[in-house]
């Protein structure tokens, strides 16, 4: 979809700068700021740089985010702006799963929203926990992590559907090969632990 052609004295800075302070700004969701975004940013770099941030624009997937600038060894450390986030296991594993499941998605098809019901996302993390689990419990805590994920940005629902999930494509800028990797082997010992002593054994 064709953006407008914003005058460049009518571009507005402190717009999309607060905008881009408060969290992501989507092409399809703040169609105003990004319009403004594309020709600032140059302006928006140098301004937020001051913060100790960088601005990451991704006009293929249609978002932009700010992100703490990395601080070299010989350099005094800026105030955090955007604060780090601490990610429970089954936080992570959501997650995990949900970036493989958008590489299967995009590898498989050419429509770009991946969309997902409370019943999919289940079955994703379902073959992860033990067999014993109480299903209405498993769902009650798979609505707790999925609430979470959307607090993240990573998940939208969808309107007037309870029920279906829209992957945001940002996900992809913070779950890359090597955080899957990390994960995949944290993944290994928690499948042990889920498997527990083998029946038979003192152990």
């Amino acid at each position: 979809m064709s953006q407008p052609v914003v005058a460049r004295s009518e571009l507005d800075l402190p717009l999309v700068v607060t905008t881009l302070l408060k969290g992501v700004v989507y092409q399809d969701q703040h169609e105003k700021v990004w319009s403004h975004l594309l020709p600032l940013r140059a302006q928006v770099a140098d301004y937020v740089a001051t913060m100790g941030l960088i601005v990451v624009i991704d006009e293929a997937e249609g978002y932009a985010f700010l992100r703490s600038r990395p601080v070299e060894d010989d350099e005094q450390a800026v105030p955090r702006l955007i604060a780090r986030r601490s990610l429970s296991f089954p936080v992570s594993l959501l997650l995990a799963l949900l970036r493989k499941r958008l590489a299967q998605f995009d590898a498989d098809n050419s429509d770009t929203r991946l969309i997902l019901s409370r019943d999919q996302i289940v079955e994703l993390i379902r073959v992860f926990l033990p067999v014993n689990s109480n299903d209405a419990r498993l769902v009650d805590q798979i609505d707790t992590q999925i609430g979470k994920v959307i607090e993240l940005g990573f998940l939208r629902r969808l309107p007037g559907e309870d029920n279906q999930f829209e992957v945001r494509r940002i996900l992809k800028a913070f779950v890359d090969a090597q955080w899957l990797a990390d994960f995949s082997e944290r993944l290994a010992g928690y499948a042990d632990e889920v498997a527990g002593p083998v029946e038979g054994t003192d152990d």
